[in-house]
């Protein structure tokens, strides 16, 4: 209780500070001429914005980048040391496995995603109006569950006990009753089916997130397109996938991008389901091990660099493709 009611403070203080703020500048700003005041004004209300995140945007990203080429003595002090951080990093013997499963979560979750979420929400956008809320509303609901939360009700559906004792997980229960043997399901590495099973877990919890955007953006398709491909004879898949998709299509990648970019950083998953053991362990996870668990911050910034490396040219794309679509409208 006392968590949540300094939460609730948290939150209540930094809007009432944010308003605060934004009333000053306003009362600031009227104090100028007029022509002056048009001048400044747009700067004044998004300076704070640039502010706070180059005071925890920018910066942090930078100092990173700085320690990722530093060693850190046991007294604190550091050297510069090159690359060799970035060779230690590479030369483990898990690195190749992480990097395979770093491949998987960023070309099978975003697909899967997109695919589902576009599912549902033609399915949903075809229902009754009360069915549509309601359907809508459960599908949306995992998205208010945090990662380790998810995690921890997906323990249960995936526990196993040895053969002979109660079965917990609803897996192994619906598992047994086929005729099968209880299985200790995120040992199983060929195939890397372990890792499928995690990733299932952030399909689980971005498909509703995918579901709303996408349904938003199949009901913003004009109608009279659709009338225009029933009266040429075109059936349902054929109005879907010629019609409405190609319509929908910036939206789709937009979300896309967004769930590529958030399997990248996975990590909160791998950690409270396997630790990364059975070789499921992900980027974001060696630079927790390097940093909280051993020590090595130099390692760890390495492993911050290549992931920032690798989300960079998606999050430009994304920009750069917003950008044309906004031109062709």
């Amino acid at each position: 209780m006392k968590d949540l009611l300094t939460a609730l403070t948290a939150v209540v203080a930094g809007i009432a500070l944010t308003a605060l703020i934004y009333w000053v500048l306003n009362r600031i700003i009227h104090l100028f001429p007029e022509k002056i005041k048009k001048l400044i004004e747009p700067y004044v209300f998004v300076g704070p914005v640039l502010f706070l995140i180059g005071l925890f945007v920018i910066v942090p990203t930078i100092q990173s980048i700085r320690l990722s080429f530093m060693e850190e003595a046991i007294d604190g002090s550091t050297k510069f040391v090159g690359l060799q951080n970035f060779r230690d990093l590479f030369a483990e013997d898990y690195f190749p496995n992480m990097v395979v499963n770093n491949l998987m979560w960023i070309a099978i979750v975003p697909i899967l995603t997109v695919s589902i979420g576009l599912a549902i929400a033609q399915f949903a956008n075809n229902v009754g109006s009360r069915a549509e809320k309601i359907f809508k509303s459960i599908f949306f609901m995992p998205m208010t569950i945090s990662f380790v939360s998810a995690a921890v009700i997906w323990r249960y559906i995936y526990a196993y006990a040895p053969e002979g004792q109660s079965q917990v997980g609803l897996l192994n229960t619906l598992w047994i009753k086929l005729g099968g043997k209880p299985q200790a399901w995120f040992q199983i590495e060929a195939l890397k089916f372990n890792n499928l099973l995690l990733m299932i877990i952030l399909i689980w919890l971005s498909a509703g997130y995918a579901m709303v955007l996408l349904s938003a953006a199949i009901k913003s398709v004009p109608e009279d397109t659709l009338e225009a491909g029933r009266v040429d004879g075109a059936n349902t898949g054929q109005i879907f996938f010629k019609i409405v998709l190609p319509q929908i299509w910036p939206t789709a990648v937009a979300v896309f991008i967004t769930v590529l970019i958030g399997a990248m950083k996975v990590f909160d998953i791998v950690l409270a389901m396997t630790g990364g053991n059975y070789n499921t362990t992900v980027l974001a996870q060696t630079f927790y091990l390097e940093y909280f668990s051993y020590g090595n911050t130099g390692k760890a910034m390495a492993a911050v660099v290549i992931l920032i490396l690798a989300i960079v040219p998606v999050m430009f794309y994304q920009v750069r493709h917003y950008r044309k679509f906004e031109a062709a409208r």
